[in-house]
């Protein structure tokens, strides 16, 4: 039998690391799902909507260098979209196979017809559509070659008819090229680096996911300087360990005042690896130093002063020897006793003690990360669960932790978790969902059900819309519509062949957990948490305080008594965080 587009491109996607394909088969596609089933060497991973295709994708794809998923004409490329977007700004290599109609169907607004160049330009580094067999193989070498280097999605529209047809040889390459060529400053830079280096002492590294593959030398560093390092969400999970010297916490929105503060107080930051978004939370009159392996990024979130292009592990190697060795530990030792003071608030704000179906939240997360393994991988959803993960998950030996961080869906912890389990079959797998979030993609379940992957789904179920409901009250509004009536989903998971386990009382979650855990096969637990628990951010404005405020008098206003009184209760002992 002769050879179509769709062996070619199942050999493609081989050659280039491919393992496993996630996708839901149908009309435009039905070529593809053929010569993947033929040829066996790819797994086809059925999920329930392609948004969980795409979000599965990038989770293979941020473990294992390269992920793929596909969705058929139309519908299938619209709900690919958002997944896409989550990959292609987490800056993860995925191949995006959007199969459509036949080529002499275009521009005649055929049935389920989209335009791939216009849909996913947005949301790629690389789209185009292959409208000959020629074309496809030079678009999909290209497509491949954009994803691995620039780090993002390439999307290749794909005609039914062009699947079906035979492969045609081109005279240019069809192989994919791994380029792994030192990148740093040139040796003028790094002097000019390490002589402000040796002339300052309270230096603070505040240090992103770029840092992932650096973190000993990123240690090294901060050891030489006497530094503490602070971190992003995306760098926590390397760098936050309880026996490390160094960590003080990390900065923004879902931060410490201790990592605060240490990026604040500091007479040079330094940035490693990190687009941290939220400029309100870095200094202004700071020196400030910032290398990224992109260098397009510098300065764009901080008044840069020195900036510098190469990637963390060759720029800090290349550093060291040029860089003196601090005595004066004044500044660490100091950031270091607050960061301490802050952790010890946190084990206050995680206590067993609480009313039956107001289970504190803070202590499921501290009893999670007690009794996970040390090399788990943590999937979490956007919005409160994302704040316990951020402070209560911590660095084991080869842990991973990661979420929607920089497109902040909902949603996104189940999908991640079948893509971690999916490809990680070793390790275990913990998806810390929120109500919300699982609601959104619950059909993805039947995927858990189906391939009896055992990924541990915690559901923090606090009945509403929790970072929204935080929002709504810091702006002075009334929280309208947040609230959630849910299923029981622990019920649903037993229906599905998931083990279902429901905790409404704060004495039965460790023993739930640790149930949880032990089980062989995938566990669904829903725990009843505090919906009124409260997360500060570890610097708030006036306005935010007279918008609170504002909320709660309007509540009051409104007769919602009991509403304030709880969370008035719940919320008290937060406000130590931030004095």
């Amino acid at each position: 039998m002769a050879k179509n587009v769709s062996d070619q491109l199942v050999e493609m996607l081989v050659d280039a690391g491919v393992k496993r394909v996630y996708a839901i088969t149908g009309d435009s596609l039905n070529p593809v799902n053929d010569a993947i089933r033929r040829d066996g060497r790819i797994s086809w991973i059925h999920v329930r909507h392609e948004e969980s295709a795409a979000y599965a994708a990038s989770m293979d794809a941020e473990l294992h260098g390269i992920g793929c998923c596909m969705g058929s004409s139309g519908p299938g490329h619209v709900h690919l979209v958002n997944g896409l977007y989550d990959a292609n700004r987490a800056g993860n290599p995925v191949i995006a196979i959007a199969s459509t109609c036949a080529t002499t169907k275009f521009a005649t607004d055929y049935f389920q017809e989209t335009n791939p160049f216009y849909l996913f330009k947005d949301c790629s580094k690389f789209v185009y559509v292959a409208n000959t067999p020629k074309q496809f193989t030079t678009i999909m070498q290209r497509a491949i070659q954009t994803a691995v280097t620039e780090k993002g999605v390439s999307v290749v529209g794909l005609p039914g008819d062009v699947a079906a047809a035979a492969s045609e040889t081109i005279i240019t390459s069809r192989k994919n090229y791994r380029t792994q060529a030192i990148y740093r400053p040139c040796d003028s830079e790094l002097e000019e680096l390490a002589a402000l280096l040796n002339e300052n002492n309270n230096i603070t590294l505040y240090c992103g996911y770029g840092c992932k593959d650096a973190v000993a030398e990123v240690e090294t560093l901060a050891e030489r300087l006497q530094a503490p390092i602070a971190f992003s969400f995306r760098g926590k999970i390397f760098f936050d360990r309880t026996d490390s010297p160094f960590a003080v916490g990390m900065n923004g929105l879902l931060g410490h005042k201790s990592g605060f503060d240490a990026c604040s107080k500091a007479d040079v930051l330094v940035l490693l690896g990190t687009d941290f978004p939220y400029a309100e939370f870095l200094p202004r009159k700071n020196t400030i130093v910032q290398i990224d392996i992109q260098p397009d990024r510098i300065g764009r979130r901080a008044q840069v002063d020195y900036g510098y292009a190469g990637d963390i592990r060759d720029t800090v190697t290349a550093l060291l020897p040029l860089v003196k060795t601090h005595s004066d530990d004044s500044f660490l030792k100091e950031t270091r006793e607050r960061y301490a003071r802050i952790e010890k608030q946190f084990d206050k704000l995680a206590h067993e003690e609480s009313k039956p179906m107001q289970i504190s939240p803070e202590y499921v997360a501290r009893t999670i990360d007690k009794f996970t393994d040390d090399d788990a991988v943590y999937t979490v959803d956007t919005g409160m669960t994302a704040v316990w993960a951020a402070r209560f998950i911590k660095a084991g030996k080869n842990r991973y932790l990661t979420g929607s961080f920089n497109h902040g869906s909902m949603a996104n912890a189940l999908p991640m978790a079948i893509g971690a389990a999916a490809s990680c079959p070793d390790r275990q797998v913990i998806a810390m969902c929120g109500d919300g979030g699982l609601s959104m993609l619950m059909g993805d379940l039947a995927v858990i059900m189906q391939y009896q992957y055992p990924v541990k789904i915690f559901v923090f179920n606090n009945r509403s819309l929790g970072m929204v409901k935080v929002e709504m009250e810091v702006a002075g509004y009334v929280d309208w519509q947040t609230d959630m009536v849910n299923p029981p989903f622990d019920k649903i998971a037993e229906l599905m062949n998931i083990k279902g386990i429901e905790v409404k009382r704060s004495e039965d979650v460790e023993s739930s957990i640790r149930e949880a855990l032990a089980h062989k096969g995938p566990v669904l637990v829903n725990i009843y948490t505090d919906s009124n628990a409260l997360a500060m951010p570890p610097h708030i404005t006036l306005d935010q305080m007279q918008g609170f405020t504002a909320s709660i008098l309007k509540k009051i206003g409104l007769g919602k008594f009991g509403e304030v009184k709880d969370v008035i209760d719940s919320g008290m002992e937060h406000l130590g965080e931030v004095f």
